[in-house]
């Protein structure tokens, strides 16, 4: 186990060792290689693709935990099937349906269980490529990165596939979850693709996250609380037969709400509670100049309508100023936000439990 992040030719040397390939029951591999990798896949209703997703997973990860979340098709049993082949493959199964999120966090607690240094999180629909997956775990392998995530939107040929409604939905969604977590530095939020350190895996309150598809930005949203650092990686999305279940009305609907509840835990707890930062006072004191301002200054303006008497100037300066100057430290607040995105891998810091 990994008990500090490799930097320089130590990163080299874990990079070339996750070249060693893992033992099969067919014999074509060979021994274990560090740090372990576990790659979790999520299964509902993908039993045309859960095959190829499987076969395609590069032989020096050490485990495939398929998570089965009782779904009608037979993926369950094309994977058990496959486990009788490759030792890596492990399949969890669930009696009830728990959503993407209940599916990834038993895939997570297995990988923790059997010691995995890196979880990776990978769709069993087929759109995420194996072939990127080293470059998905690099960051974590130099210690630049606790978490890392794809990036759907760095490669331009491949967004021209994805559907309009997808695309635009996404944009505007991770706009939204970048105001939530913290994380602008993000631009693609929402990409499910991801791989997280052992150390700060252990430190996620799991049966707290989302269990929807409202599972990634929770997600960033708790590891925004332990001030982890997360990066991007750019890797292009394939699209082709698959049918998702994530409805645009349902995600408009019920994504919002939940995304400001995660704003407001994140400046009470990080910026209110644990210490009283620049962030805070600027939300705090432009939210209350700009609410008293327009309720002022709209209160003035029915007033005026109902008796025909028009508002002086001093009462609507009295209104305008307040606005202005909270509108202007809300935005002074976002510059402060994205200044204190979280730099510093908290794997760096050793950990007791290794």
């Amino acid at each position: 186990m990994i008990s500090t992040a490799p930097t320089g030719a130590a990163a080299d040397s874990l990079g070339a060792e996750l070249e060693a390939p893992s033992q099969t029951r067919s014999g074509t591999v060979a021994a274990r290689s560090e740090p372990s990798v576990a790659v979790v896949v999520p299964a509902y209703r993908v039993a045309s693709h859960i095959e190829s997703v499987v076969k395609t997973i590069p032989s020096w990860v050490r485990w495939i935990i398929v998570v089965d979340d009782a779904s009608p098709d037979a993926g369950k049993d094309i994977v058990a099937r496959l486990a009788m082949d490759d030792l890596r493959v492990q399949l969890v199964r669930h009696e009830v349906n728990r959503g993407v999120g209940g599916a990834v966090c038993s895939g997570y607690r297995h990988a923790l269980s059997l010691g995995a240094d890196i979880a990776v999180k990978m769709d069993g629909d087929g759109q995420m490529d194996p072939r990127y997956l080293r470059a998905l775990l690099s960051p974590i392998l130099r210690g630049d990165a606790d978490y890392t995530k794809g990036n759907r939107f760095h490669h331009g040929a491949e967004l021209t596939r994805m559907p309009f409604v997808r695309l635009v939905g996404n944009a505007a969604l991770g706009f939204l979850v970048r105001i939530s977590s913290g994380y602008w530095n993000l631009y693609d939020p929402t990409n499910g693709y991801t791989a997280i350190h052992r150390k700060v895996l252990r430190q996620l309150p799991l049966e707290a996250l989302a269990r929807d598809y409202f599972f990634e930005s929770d997600m960033l949203g708790q590891l925004g609380l332990l001030s982890a650092c997360v990066m991007d990686v750019p890797i292009p999305a394939r699209y082709a037969d698959e049918t998702s279940s994530l409805r645009i009305g349902r995600v408009l609907y019920r994504f919002p709400p939940l995304l400001l509840r995660g704003f407001l835990r994140r400046l009470w707890k990080r910026h209110l509670m644990a210490t009283f930062s620049v962030f805070g006072l600027y939300v705090s004191v432009g939210t209350v100049l700009l609410l008293l301002g327009s309720a002022f200054g709209l209160w003035h303006w029915v007033h005026s309508i109902l008796t025909g008497s028009p508002a002086t100037a001093g009462t609507v300066m009295l209104g305008a100023l307040p606005v202005l100057l909270g509108f202007q430290l809300l935005i002074q607040a976002i510059a402060v936000d994205v200044a204190g995105v979280p730099r510093i891998p908290l794997s760096r810091q050793p950990d007791p439990e290794d």
